[in-house]
């Protein structure tokens, strides 16, 4: 049963020194990959390792070998990643496992060579199940992040939605048993927190946020000289980028819009197609991976950041756009109401209702200059709580299993 905020006991052996500790993170996604979970444990771990903690990665290798221990430069930070055996799921344009039966196996390997502190799993998945039962069986306290919606677990088969359903009953099923053996179970936000709870039944999960690091972000509180839209993540059914599409066929011609789309995924051939069928092809550019500065210069000069998805935990390229002191008009749905205050920083519109989008995007398009800046304003101010440094106070103290901070 996983433990509470309030109930963490002392702390106890090597943990409880102070010194730095051997953190073992374990990914079924890590860099190269570009989506959110990848890019929260590339974050945390180089956080960690620039506070002098020791840290190892556990990932899939981009071929089906054992890579040997190797010192990777990760968001400028050297850490040693431990890549395994992997084969690419077929129906995702990258996405890579270990084979399930095996990863009990290479836990031990892994385990044997690094002998950690503490185990911290970013998913329940395949990777993180067997670390957590080897770790459990050793004594190993494991911390258990989740960034999983059914949205994200439905969206790449190729099975029928009867087979989808029962597949994702027993994953959950497995999940809880899991999360059982977890010293602490966190999400990105609250309603993560409560949806996590309500789905496998238990209790205690806690809250804390991915980080942003603001010094990263160049945000530019002015009008902007072109009305820009600005979309950046994985082009993938959930996100439902198509809506954004629709609403940008249905605007204001005379507002002269123009959409950024920065990102790959499956989908993208289906989005490009489907620009070409609204006649908006010189209107979209499909940017595809961008490099951080690329990136950087994109939030810079857009106008609004536009999110339509319905599977967010939290949504760390929404928080990169309020950094930017973008405005954002979201969808009301899961953690993007947590970043998106409706009429503050940005609006909210009715999940899949593009004629609500448009109405939103047009408040932001049309806003008076001093109106604007109070929305670009108001993004800095709300993504502030969010600050990484926060993020590795509450992990670390999970990992010492010291109270957490205020």
């Amino acid at each position: 049963m996983t433990s509470s905020p309030d109930d963490h006991r002392a702390p106890t052996g090597a943990a409880a020194s102070g010194r730095p500790l051997k953190i073992l993170i374990g990914c079924d996604t890590f860099a190269p990959d570009i989506n959110g979970a990848a890019r929260f444990a590339e974050r945390l771990a180089a956080g960690l390792v620039e506070r002098g903690h020791d840290v190892h990665i556990v990932a899939p290798n981009i071929r089906y070998r054992r890579a040997q221990p190797q010192t990777e430069i990760i968001e400028g930070q050297p850490m040693t990643t431990h890549r395994l055996p992997a084969v690419r799921w077929l129906p995702h344009d990258w996405l890579r496992f270990i084979w399930p039966w095996r990863s009990k196996h290479y836990a031990r390997k892994v385990l044997d060579l690094v002998q950690p502190d503490v185990v911290h799993i970013q998913s329940h998945i395949v990777i993180g199940r067997g670390l957590t039962r080897i770790a459990q069986q050793r004594g190993i306290p494991v911390i258990a992040t989740n960034h999983v919606m059914a949205e994200n677990i439905l969206d790449h088969t190729s099975m029928p939605m009867f087979v989808n359903k029962m597949v994702l009953k027993l994953a959950w099923a497995d999940a809880k048993r899991t999360f059982g053996m977890a010293r602490a179970v966190t999400t990105p936000t609250r309603n993560a927190a409560s949806f996590l709870e309500r789905t496998i039944d238990i209790t205690g999960v806690v809250p804390i946020s991915c980080g942003i690091d603001r010094r990263n972000y160049l945000p530019v509180i002015a009008p902007r000289d072109k009305n820009r839209i600005l979309f950046v993540g994985r082009l993938t059914g959930e996100k439902k980028v198509d809506v954004v599409l629709h609403a940008l066929a249905k605007l204001d011609p005379a507002l002269d819009v123009h959409f950024d789309i920065a990102g790959g995924g499956d989908q993208r051939k289906a989005l490009e197609a489907l620009s070409h069928e609204l006649g908006l092809e010189d209107r979209v550019t499909f940017h595809g991976r961008v490099t951080d500065e690329q990136l950087r210069d994109l939030y810079s000069r857009s106008s609004v950041f536009a999110i339509a998805s319905i599977a967010e935990l939290q949504s760390i390229v929404t928080m990169e756009a309020m950094a930017s002191a973008l405005p954002v008009v979201g969808a009301n749905a899961v953690a993007l109401p947590h970043l998106v205050h409706d009429g503050e920083n940005g609006y909210l519109f009715e999940p899949g209702n593009v004629d609500d989008l448009v109405d939103k995007l047009t408040r932001v398009f049309t806003a008076p200059a001093a109106e604007y800046a109070r929305m670009q304003q108001a993004s800095l101010d709300g993504v502030a709580v969010h600050d990484i440094n926060r993020t590795l106070d509450t992990f670390e103290a999970l990992y010492r299993d010291e109270p957490l901070p205020a």
